[in-house]
Parts: C-alpha cells; structure tokens; sequence
C-alpha cells in the first residue's frame, strides 16, 4: 500500500506539534527567564513565573513524545522510496528521545532547589542560585548532544523527500544541507569555545528551519501527490 494524504496531513499535524511544543519550551520560554550573566535575576525570574518554567518542562515532554510518533508516521510515507533509508531514519530520530527525557530531569531539579523545602538550609542564597545555573547549563549540554541527532535524521529524511516524487525537491534539498548544518554546529560548539561569538553560529541552522518548517507546513497543508500508476507509466514513456 502506498502513502496517502490522511498519513501525510497526520505526519504534518505531529511535526507542527514538535515544532510549536520545541519553539516554546526551547526558545520562548528561556528567553523569558533566563539571563546567563546574572544567577540572581534569573533565579527571581523563575519564581516570579514558575506556572511558565513548569509549562515549558510540561511543552518538552509533549514535543519529545510528539517527536517519538513522528519519525513511524513518516516511515509509513517513505518506506516504499527506499526502506533502508526510512528505517535509518526512525533510528536516528528515536536514538534522541531518551536523552531528551533524561535531560529534562535538571528542570524538575531546579523546581527542587527553589522549593525551599528544610533540607536546602543547609545552602546560601548564592549557592542555591549557582546550583540552579549549574542545572541549566547542564540542561544546555544535554541538548547540546541531542542536537547531534536532531541533525544526523535529517539526512536520510532530507534524501527520501527528495527521490519521492510526491514532495518538492527543494524541500529535500534544505533538509540535507541542514542535517550536515546542524552537525557542523554540534562540532563547532564543543572544539570551539567562542564559537557561540562566530557569526557562523546565527546561520549555520538556518536551512535546517527552513527544510523542517516548510516540509511540517506542506505535509500539513498540501498533503502529498498521489502518483498513480498511469501517471507513472506515463512518466516513464
């Protein structure tokens, strides 16, 4: 059986699930209550809007579970282009999962810190807000090494969107040259410790957005182009 539209919309439907879900616990909300260069004020800033800190730990466990559904969905639109490569692709995407749930662990950790339950006496008030840094830049590096796989599936999804003949080309195109993107930026933040100060680093991930955002919005929008098998003889003629 070959893909149709009702898997293609469901496909669409989820990765815009993982994108809005990712956007908001990964971007909006840190953005909001975190400034690096002052424990202090971040730590203010979680208790002040600890409803937001909990609904972006609530956002990435549903973007991860999202994520997880995702790749089998799009399997099931793929497999028939090349198999090897669909399931490379699952592999790949899944292998993040765990340490995306694992890592959110130094969230809850910091709910844990500003509890103010009677065991944390023993900590002053600039320890508390050091440990609450630490489990951020902890929650930093764990992503840092999930990215790895957010960019490796790309790849083999970039490459099937590309030979399926019912996605744009283009599509496969930006997803393939953000895969090796994303990578390229997993590398360069570990061996380069000013990487972050590079101009490279604001646009290197660019045709990964690009590649994900317009594929999730064509799936969920236009669907697929169904080819028949006349279309196909016809196109082989």
């Amino acid at each position: 059986m070959g893909p149709n539209k009702k898997t293609a919309h469901l496909a669409g439907l989820l990765y815009f699930l993982v994108v809005i879900t990712g956007i908001f616990s990964l971007l909006y909300v840190p953005s909001q209550l975190i400034v690096w260069s002052d424990p202090a004020a971040t730590v203010a800033n979680i208790k002040s809007s600890e409803s937001l800190f909990r609904l972006e730990i609530l956002s990435g466990l549903l973007c991860y579970i999202f994520f997880l559904l995702l790749p089998w969905v799009l399997y099931q639109l793929f497999k028939g282009i090349n198999k090897k490569h669909a399931v490379l692709m699952v592999v790949l995407a899944v292998v993040s999962v765990p340490i995306s749930f694992v890592n959110l662990t130094h969230k809850l950790d910091i709910l844990s810190l500003l509890s103010e339950a009677e065991y944390l006496s023993v900590y002053s008030v600039e320890q508390i807000q050091a440990q609450v840094m630490l489990a951020l830049e902890s929650y930093h590096h764990g992503n840092l090494v999930a990215q790895a796989f957010w960019g490796l599936w790309l790849f083999p999804f970039g490459y099937l969107v590309f030979k399926s003949g019912f996605l744009p080309k283009f599509l496969g195109f930006f997803l393939m040259v953000g895969s090796c993107g994303y990578f390229l930026d997993f590398i360069g933040r570990i061996v380069c410790s000013n990487y972050g100060e590079l101009w490279i680093s604001d646009y290197i991930t660019i045709p990964a957005s690009i590649g994900e955002i317009g594929t999730c919005l064509w799936l969920l929008i236009m669907g697929i182009k169904i080819i028949t098998p006349k279309a196909e003889d016809k196109a082989s003629a």
